[in-house]
């Protein structure tokens, strides 16, 4: 008989852990869970990364890897209202990011301007402005132009790069990702498999 058929029928039938019955059996009185506490406790569970209370080991690690946290655009947003309260703009003239901060209203031109119609949703202005800002909400450009103001959106460097027009009607990207242009490519050619043509890339 060799040492490795002894081993194989060793551990078939374990016995069963038999807890508190007297300190000579190696587990008696408190029965392994130790001196009190919670996991002295009947139906005790813990999180398997709890550490006792102190910081846990994957909360100390350094955050690793990409986010696009870094390239969200972040806006000064100043309303219609707000606007039209301050002395510099009460016989109208012009809004744009530096008159706005010379009016206190805006800090610097770290960030792009967004102007927001406000309480002035669905009222009618007294003055006329002459409005550049990188976004105006569509109730501030109505108003502005209803008073016969004029309303410039230069846009931001996310609509530059898509080729959007945000003085026009038509919002849609005009500089079409790969993944886009195939989308439109698909879509003409199963239009065209209707009419019976058929559509080859260039």
């Amino acid at each position: 008989m060799m040492i490795h058929e002894i081993t194989e029928q060793a551990g078939r039938y374990k016995a069963r852990k038999r807890v508190g019955r007297g300190p000579g059996s190696g587990t008696g009185k408190r029965s392994g869970r130790g001196q009190k506490g919670a996991g002295a406790r009947s139906g005790h569970s813990r999180r398997y990364s709890f550490e006792g209370g102190q910081m846990p080991y994957f909360r100390r690690l350094p955050k690793l890897g990409f986010t696009n946290a870094k390239f969200r655009t972040q806006f000064w947003i100043v309303n219609l209202g707000d606007i039209l309260k301050h002395e510099s703009f009460a016989n109208g003239g012009q809004v744009n990011a530096e008159t706005l901060i010379g009016a206190g209203l805006v800090r610097d031109t770290s960030r792009d301007l967004k102007i927001l119609g406000g309480m002035y949703e669905g009222q009618s202005l007294s003055v006329k402005l002459d409005v550049t800002a990188e976004r105006v909400s569509g109730a501030a450009r109505k108003a502005i132009e209803a008073a016969g103001g004029s309303v410039n959106e230069t846009g931001t460097r996310r609509d530059r790069v898509r080729g959007i027009d945000r003085n026009s009607d038509d919002h849609t990207p005009k500089n079409q990702t790969k993944k886009a242009r195939r989308r439109r490519f698909q879509q003409a050619k199963a239009e065209a498999a209707a009419r019976g043509e058929v559509l080859k890339k260039k």
